[in-house]
């Protein structure tokens, strides 16, 4: 499980800096203690500061989980940085954002921080509290009233760590304990009378039910007998004991443990929290707080407690994991030892996927980051030398009878994939080489960013990952499965197509990594495409010689613009003029047009008469530009996608699927052409099966990064059908 741990301790990352600071900070030992803990009990653990960042960290650390993943937890440990509420501040944030956290709510935080609010909750509910009274500033009158005499206990109301606690004896006494108050925390102060007598906390953990550890004494040797600031931060010069299980009758133990609980469900706490008692001379309790952050630090009683009880520090922490998760998820997601587990490939499939998400981007990191443009025959050796390492090391076995060794190379298990699924990708961006500097992988909470990283590498992974986890429960070398990779999308599969339509012929389906779309739709029509090139060359002509009518360039011009007329939008016909370069000599009209059409269609006809139409268009009329000459080359073709009764019923497999697993999906049509359109007719084939993707072929071309764990679990749900 991923697990945030979250502190306050260096940084200041606020808007502005105003009101009440916190004067609360865990050490860095006790940080590394719990980090360390949390590491050995099988969690991926990192540390941040509660401060401004937190959202945009979070977002990054804990992407949105899938249906039935376990989401991360946050191991709260921050007491925020300012405010008179600075303890709900975390816990307020993970509530909006949905992230699970140990610990209270920020409604019981609010309450258990203000002690005023916590003895008027214990009261109502009839539990035993010092009686007391509010002082909002240093100007009250006196006498306080017949109930309340000396001496007394001055503290804030709202501060912990017995922040400004003192034992005031005195009217000047009392005067001097709530100035200092106001003056140094602006905090109302809360007096109340002061219990002869020993002081005992109880430490409690869970939930449903709550444990409480044995009692702990804090035993004074010398001095007054309350437990300051200075005692707790060892400047006080007294030293204090600490005595586990405290020396009580056994029914006062169990008075104590019962009123600490009741406590702890009087304010609603949830997973941890420690109450402070003091029990007098004939052995009548007093809750005086409950510390709903009860401190974990290695010399604290929360701690100490624990171990007597059989906890020691590990245990621990990773004890408040597991109630946490209990209250949030429910036992089943505390281990994996349940027979569901064990006996469903598909549910092992699952954790193994889920478990290793962050393997997975960093897999894609590493592919995004190694550059293979289509005109680049370093980088893309360097590709093909890694997959057939990678497909090595997996069982795979190189099929030479479907692959050139310079555009196409296919992969087979041991099962061959004949009547199987044949899995396709292309591992060239479309850009030729030769120049500029490749686009570095980076992420952000809902994107992760790259070069080609959805024309290409996310769907690379989804088929290592697919493969690595078939593999991980020996469902790899029976399932009939092959890898048809190529290197030439960017020059539209011009010498791949042909081992693509013989090797797709003899499965029994192929599912083409290409980009999907939101929502988890996938692909079941493309259109096809083709690409002309039309070279215009004529005379000469010095720039006011001939009427501007008879020019190479207006000639032109007049007929590029009758092109966009070709275009049928409700027959998915699409004409349009891609780019057009012209030359000259010095002061010189053009005398040479070099122009590229591009032609997207579903229905192959369409685009023959549109080719035809284009030809006539450019073809000089009689004693019209005598000189001109025309040259039309149609320099790619890429067949369309349609869709198909076999694909259809393999989309219905691939729904029923997603249903089950409570994965996303849909369907979608693409104007782009791909890979899919050279399957040939009768074979059921499925495009888009990558995840989503966002301005694809631009410096800033992206996928979804929700979708990449999406996609690679349901096309290993699909392979583990077969």
């Amino acid at each position: 499980m991923k697990i945030a741990i979250i502190y306050n301790r260096d940084s200041q990352a606020v808007i502005n800096l105003f009101g009440t600071p916190n004067r609360e900070k865990y050490g860095l030992q006790t940080i590394d203690m719990i980090t360390e803990a949390l590491g050995e009990g099988g969690h991926q653990i990192k540390a941040f500061e509660g401060d401004k960042n937190i959202m945009y960290a979070l977002e990054e650390f804990m992407p949105t989980v899938i249906s039935g993943e376990r989401p991360g937890l946050v191991f709260n440990l921050s007491y925020g940085i300012q405010g008179r509420a600075r303890y709900t501040h975390i816990p307020g944030i993970l509530e909006m954002l949905g992230i699970p956290y140990v610990g209270s709510s920020p409604a019981t935080h609010a309450i258990a921080l203000d002690k005023v609010l916590t003895k008027m909750v214990l009261l109502q509910k009839g539990l035993p509290t010092p009686k007391f009274t509010v002082l909002e500033t240093p100007h009250f009158t006196l006498p306080l009233g017949d109930d309340l005499k000396y001496p007394l206990i001055v503290k804030p109301k709202d501060e912990a760590v017995s922040f400004g606690l003192r034992i005031v004896n005195n009217d000047q006494e009392l005067r001097e304990g709530v100035a200092t108050i106001y003056n140094n925390f602006r905090a109302t102060t809360l007096v109340e009378e002061y219990i002869e007598g020993r002081e005992i906390n109880i430490g409690l953990l869970g939930n449903d039910p709550v444990e409480a550890f044995p009692p702990v004494e804090i035993v004074f040797s010398e001095g007054e007998h309350i437990y300051t600031y200075e005692d707790k931060i060892k400047t006080s010069g007294r030293m204090l004991d600490k005595i586990c299980p405290a020396p009580l009758e056994p029914k006062v133990t169990e008075k104590l443990k019962r009123l600490a609980v009741d406590a702890f469900k009087a304010l609603d706490c949830f997973d941890s929290a420690r109450v402070d008692f003091r029990i007098d001379n004939q052995n009548n309790p007093y809750i005086l707080e409950v510390n709903s952050m009860a401190s974990l630090g290695p010399g604290g009683s929360y701690v100490y407690a624990a171990e007597k009880a059989g906890l020691p520090y590990n245990a621990l922490a990773n004890r408040l994991i597991e109630v946490t998760s209990q209250r949030y998820f429910g036992p089943m997601v505390i281990g994996d030892s349940s027979p569901w587990y064990q006996d469903d490939p598909r549910s092992t499939a699952f954790t193994s996927l889920t478990q290793n998400r962050d393997k997975l981007e960093e897999e894609l990191k590493n592919w995004t980051n190694l550059p293979s443009w289509t005109g680049d025959p370093v980088g893309l050796g360097a590709v093909v030398k890694r997959l057939e390492q990678r497909f090595s090391e997996l069982g795979l076995k190189p099929v030479q009878e479907y692959s050139s060794k310079r555009s196409a190379w296919t992969w087979q298990t041991e099962s061959g994939f004949e009547d199987g699924t044949l899995l396709v990708a292309s591992i060239d961006v479309p850009r030729d080489g030769g120049g500029g500097y490749p686009i570095p992988f980076r992420r952000d909470p809902e994107w992760l960013y790259g070069e080609g990283i959805a024309s290409s590498r996310a769907g690379i992974v989804c088929i290592l990952e697919a493969l690595n986890t078939l593999n991980s429960i020996d469902k790899l070398q029976d399932n009939k499965l092959g890898v048809f990779i190529y290197a030439d999308e960017g020059r539209g599969m011009r010498y791949s197509s042909q081992y693509l339509q013989r090797a797709a012929a003899a499965a029994g389906q192929v599912v083409v990594l290409q980009p999907g779309f939101s929502g988890g739709k996938v692909v079941d029509q493309r259109r096809g495409s083709r690409k002309f090139s039309i070279l215009v060359e004529g005379e000469f002509q010095r720039i006011g010689s001939h009427g501007s009518s008879d020019d190479l360039m207006s000639w032109f011009l007049s007929r590029a613009d009758k092109i966009g007329s070709l275009s049928m939008p409700e027959e998915r016909l699409t004409v349009a003029v891609q780019e057009v370069h012209s030359e000259r000599y010095s002061v010189l009209l053009p005398h040479r047009i070099r122009a590229t059409v591009y032609v997207t269609f579903l229905d192959a006809e369409l685009a023959d008469r549109a080719e035809s139409r284009l030809h006539e268009f450019f073809a000089p009329g009689q004693g019209e530009m005598d000189e001109t000459m025309v040259y039309i080359e149609r320099l790619e073709e890429r067949p369309s996608l349609n869709r198909s009764e076999e694909t259809a019923r393999m989309i219905s497999r691939l729904r029923k699927i997603s249903e089950d697993w409570k994965l996303p999906f849909g369907v979608e049509a693409s104007l782009l052409p791909s890979a899919a359109g050279e399957v040939p007719a009768g074979t059921p084939v499925i495009c888009g099966f990558g995840p989503a993707s966002r301005d694809m072929f631009t410096p800033h071309e992206c996928i979804h990064r929700g979708e990449m764990l999406q996609r690679a679990l349901l096309l290993t749900l699909l392979l583990l059908e077969d």
